[in-house]
């Protein structure tokens, strides 16, 4: 287990995201964080890399960016940037939390395999480190409720962190798309699936030459009561613990006996 961070004012808390380190769900979460402690460090990357998952730059040398006082960027991936704040930047005294986000935009259900936002807390974790992804939820063109992330963050990150997790795990957070004051509260929820949909869109060029869109949001399939599409849904922050590991037990168990 990680050790209960019951007093946040001690602890040193890095700050990251996959939204680039301009972006303004960032400076929600670095006000949160600093709000929690007075050791805050910012290392984020330097331009968006939103779904890039948990790829590592190893293709060509990286660079980091002091931009003020314990603020930087990397111009990499958000595993890169995390890697560096704690083997580089941070290398004399490691943090003893990673919060990452407030991504623009949730990260439900299949959406953490893709997410750099949940990568990033993921290579904390790796690193032997407590670690947090935070996401707000949005539809469509419709102005991000930022609020919302500010509002309820720092409660959740507090009684998180009191509670202590394992060390192969991190926790996946989801702020609703409603104003704070409308929030039903805190619940912990399994991830769930969304309905499965077509997310590649084929246009054609001037040039009469086919080309393809990846992306846009899935639809969501809500009716699936415990998870954490269910909880938003329903005006919950949806609190997910997700493991590093990805062995499936029971077929392990299974294949050991086929397997001899």
């Amino acid at each position: 287990m990680f050790k209960p961070l019951a007093d946040l004012k001690r602890a040193r808390i890095l700050v990251s995201n996959d939204d680039g380190i301009d972006a303004p769900g960032l400076k929600v979460l670095e006000r949160v964080a600093r709000s929690l402690s007075d050791d805050v460090w910012v290392v984020a990357p330097s331009s968006e890399q939103s779904a890039v998952a948990h790829s590592l730059t190893v293709r060509r040398p990286l660079r980091i960016r002091h931009h003020s006082e314990a603020r930087f960027s990397v111009d990499g991936t958000p595993t890169d940037s995390v890697l560096l704040a704690v083997r580089q930047i941070l290398a004399g005294k490691a943090p003893d939390l990673v919060l990452s986000g407030i991504n623009r935009g949730g990260n439900l259900g299949e959406d953490v395999t893709y997410s750099g936002t949940v990568a990033a807390a993921m290579e904390g974790t790796l690193l032997g480190i407590p670690a947090i992804a935070l996401s707000q939820c949005l539809e469509g063109d419709q102005p991000v409720k930022w609020a919302t992330a500010e509002q309820w963050a720092g409660p959740v990150i507090t009684r998180l962190c009191a509670a202590g997790w394992p060390r192969q795990v991190l926790m996946n957070v989801n702020f609703p798309n409603i104003p704070h004051g409308q929030v039903a509260g805190i619940r912990a929820a399994r991830q769930g699936k969304r309905a499965q949909s077509d997310p590649v869109s084929e246009r054609v060029d001037p040039r009469g030459e086919p080309y393809y869109w990846v992306g846009g949001q899935r639809a969501e399939d809500r009716g699936q009561p415990g998870s954490d599409l269910a909880a938003v849904a329903e005006g919950c922050v949806a609190v997910t613990p997700l493991a590093v590991d990805f062995t499936h037990g029971a077929t392990l168990a299974r294949l050991e006996s086929a397997l001899a």
